[in-house]
């Protein structure tokens, strides 16, 4: 599959070396968020070390119409693992009416639990992209509607866009906003409105402590965690690859930010995944 990483705005890791297995949780919980085909190890690998330190689902992104449907084959045989569809913020400019029409097909599949990663992104499409990259949107709530599938949202630097939209067309019962990048106060808007949050490895950053602010606002059943792997690996490994079974080292840090004891994070974001994405 071609690797669309640069199209999307993410980088690829400087340094390959892969970070060491940390120690394992005590609570089982998901990876709310990771591309398994953008990883250099194999998909068995993946399940395999993300297992053996207490992640033991892995919800693979589909961020356009190739992406969607491997990752809906792939969950389709293997357990632990599950999938989203949908074109990409950053594709969706170049994405034709017969694309969202292929990702509303596969999102009616029961390997896939949610539809994304949708949403806006107004930092790498350029203004005259983004009336289409909105009426993308509004398509793929509306799918998730029809379906009743979680949503799952890319938002980079278009929050309040972001929730004029999820206003206008209304939400899903189920919404999720991928990677949070908002502060304390779009985690509060969010809390208000129901929509969870799902934290990555770049709020144990040093420069995130506006994320870290927000995660102390965002109520325990309204969070989860993930990894974006290969992307946002969390310290101490920034710059090498991420990949699930670094969810642990994230999940110790947001228990710090939050005050709470690593098994009630753990219970919250592993009970949170079951009821967004419905699994049982």
């Amino acid at each position: 599959m071609a690797d669309n990483s640069e199209r999307r705005g993410v980088d690829r890791p400087a340094d390959v070396t892969r970070p060491p297995l940390p120690e394992p949780l005590p609570v089982e919980v998901l990876d709310a968020h990771c591309h398994l085909d953008l990883q250099e190890e194999a998909v068995e690998q993946a399940i395999g070390e993300a297992a053996s330190v207490g992640v033991t689902t892995l919800i693979t992104i589909g961020v356009d119409v190739p992406s969607s449907r491997w990752s809906a084959e792939t969950a389709a045989v293997h357990d632990g693992v599950w999938a989203t569809a949908a074109i990409h913020p950053n594709e969706a400019p170049t994405a034709s009416d017969d694309d969202i029409d292929a990702i509303a097909r596969l999102a009616v599949l029961a390997p896939v639990v949610g539809i994304g990663e949708t949403g806006l992104d107004h930092f790498r499409t350029p203004p005259e992209g983004r009336a289409r990259q909105e009426e993308s949107f509004r398509r793929h709530i509306q799918i998730a509607k029809d379906t009743g599938k979680a949503l799952v949202i890319h938002d980079r630097d278009a929050h309040q866009d972001v929730l004029r939209v999820l206003r206008e067309e209304g939400a899903p019962e189920q919404t999720v906003f991928h990677c949070f990048s908002g502060e304390a106060e779009l985690a509060a808007q969010c809390a208000r409105l129901g929509y969870v949050m799902s934290f990555a490895g770049n709020v144990t950053f040093k420069n995130a402590q506006p994320l870290r602010d927000a995660l102390q606002v965002a109520p325990l059943e309204l969070l989860l965690v993930e990894t974006d792997a290969p992307f946002l690996t969390p310290m101490p490994h920034r710059g090498r690859p991420n990949a699930s079974y670094l969810i642990p080292t994230t999940l110790r840090a947001m228990a710090e930010v939050k005050g709470v004891a690593l098994d009630t994070l753990c219970t919250a974001v592993a009970e949170n995944g079951k009821r967004v994405f419905g699994l049982a």
